[in-house]
């Protein structure tokens, strides 16, 4: 039973956070309350009065709206277009639209600009879009699903600075985040629900980080700071002027990757620190074999692998972690032993003797019933879908799929992103286990205590190149998050071939036009 016995009772002009495990019920509660599934039992009141909602359309005619972890937004339109988008009879689709959408912006500190298509915001302008979207509609209740997941600092600042906008004008935020730092800096009130039922309900000046962890998993849960080296002088992944060009949606191009040059040994973790949309995700495909990129050498345990396939790239020892879940790391309507062998069909125990084309069922069946176990993977059986998992229990079936096959090198991209703190930290355990046993990682995160905790070496990559180099023991996350905007640091040192972050070209997010 996802939930049961759940209480939760929200002050309107609050910030209310809801935390809990993966799987804890918390996806659950919020498809309950937004019209997306109907409840076995129990009543639920809006302003006193109780309401039954069929259908999303329901809630938001009850005034409540919904910004999902993943946004739902067209690339090809602009913000305009995606905001009006399904609600034209509203305000019509010209400039009464347009007289909405601004007049939205300004009250609550929005500052979007109608025109731009979104394919040219960064993320945080694209969550500024999606809240709009649900006031546009008439919301006076905003649940926010891990808002600050992808979002820098700076700009978990600016959003925070948005809800007391709203708060302060009478609106209501759920807030669900696995951030408890964050949580405790802008909730009113915290519910903690633990197996489908509320623990507790707590004010911020009354807890703390450690205790709201013991609330939701039950124990005093480590922090991902690790100083021990375990760097060895022996290469592992060597990247040599990697360079990538893309067009632009008018027609130009632009560089997404100029020259990048690094290297990781074994033992190492190299960290990337940056603002999503700066090349990053295009590094990680260039080396997985996804983009062929216009020049430059990948090399691998001293192999170059340039021009190989993505599947003899993993059959040589890549693991990959990657950063969409739901494109690149599941089949989300197949079961979950079908989703343990992708990616690993002519590798044991997915197949006998490494044949493609001979699979292994009973093997493979086998083994997603230990990483199941191993991982703690919230599931009723390997035979219900990918799909039906809560997003944190996906990707602990990642982590398990791909650290069983004991790789040379992990390319893991926001391996913790949407999961609770317990699954976080045994993350954290398992790549700091598969490190001292000689394993390279290359590591990309939004997270960036993660990132400063975990990593051996950190960069900074900004506007498509490698702009700085950080001291993981001295940085700050602030500092940190400063560089990754293009802002200079005392604690950073340019690149080797590389801008320092705060003199790169002026060009615009993701590369320069050529």
């Amino acid at each position: 039973m996802a939930n049961h016995d759940i209480d939760i009772t929200v002050r309107r002009g609050t910030v209310h956070a809801l935390v809990g495990e993966n799987g804890a019920g918390k996806s659950t509660l919020m498809k309950i309350l937004y019209g997306m599934q109907a409840p076995d039992e129990g009543t639920i009141t809006v302003a006193g009065e109780k309401v039954s909602f069929r259908t999303p359309a329901d809630a938001i005619a009850r005034g409540i709206g919904m910004v999902h972890q993943h946004f739902m937004l067209a690339d090809n339109l602009t913000v305009q277009e995606n905001v009006v988008l399904g609600a034209e009879k509203l305000h019509g689709i010209g400039g009464g639209a347009r007289k909405k959408i601004m007049k939205l912006s300004d009250a609550y500190g929005l500052a979007v600009r109608p025109d731009v298509l979104v394919e040219e915001l960064g993320v945080a302008d694209r969550q500024r879009v999606e809240i709009l979207k649900v006031l546009f509609r008439g919301a006076r209740t905003l649940i926010l699903d891990e808002p600050t997941a992808v979002l820098v600092p700076q700009e978990v600042d600016a959003l925070f600075d948005n809800l007391r906008e709203l708060k302060a004008e009478g609106l209501t935020v759920i807030f669900i985040s696995h951030k408890l730092g964050e949580v405790l800096s802008v909730a009113d009130d915290i519910t903690v629900i633990r197996r489908g039922t509320t623990v507790a309900s707590v004010h911020p000046s009354q807890t703390s980080p450690k205790q709201l962890a013991e609330l939701m998993v039950g124990s005093e849960l480590p922090s991902p700071e690790t100083r021990e080296s375990t760097v060895t002088d022996i290469t592992m992944l060597d990247v040599d002027g990697l360079r990538l060009t893309a067009k632009d949606s008018d027609g130009g191009v632009r560089t997404v990757l100029d020259g990048i040059s690094f290297t990781i040994h074994k033992g190492e973790v190299l960290g990337v620190a940056g603002v999503e949309g700066n090349g990053q995700a295009e590094l990680v495909e260039a080396i997985m074999g996804l983009r062929d990129p216009d020049g430059g050498a990948v090399t691998l345990d001293g192999d170059d692998i340039s021009h190989r396939s993505t599947r003899v790239r993993r059959e040589g020892g890549i693991g990959y972690i990657p950063e969409d879940r739901h494109r690149h790391g599941l089949l989300l309507e197949s079961p979950l032993w079908e989703n343990r062998m992708l990616g690993h069909v002519t590798e044991r125990p997915n197949s006998r003797g490494g044949a493609v084309g001979v699979l292994d069922i009973k093997a493979a069946r086998k083994d997603t019933k230990r990483i199941v176990r191993e991982y703690d993977v919230r599931t009723p059986g390997i035979e219900v879908t990918a799909a039906s998992l809560s997003g944190g229990n996906q990707q602990k079936l990642i982590v398990g799929r791909e650290m069983s096959h004991h790789p040379k090198l992990l390319i893991a991209a926001h391996p913790t992103r949407g999961v609770d703190v317990g699954a976080q930290a045994q993350i954290w355990d398992q790549i700091r286990e598969a490190r001292h046993e000689g394993l390279a990682v290359l590591l990309i995160s939004a997270d960036l205590d993660e990132l400063i905790g975990l990593s051996d070496t950190l960069r900074v990559m900004y506007r498509g190149r490698l702009v700085a180099d950080a001291d993981p023991a001295t940085i700050t996350p602030e500092e940190l998050g400063s560089a990754m905007t293009g802002a200079a640091s005392g604690h950073l040192e340019a690149s080797p071939g590389g801008s320092h972050a705060g003199t790169g070209d002026e060009t615009g997010e993701g590369g320069a036009k050529q």
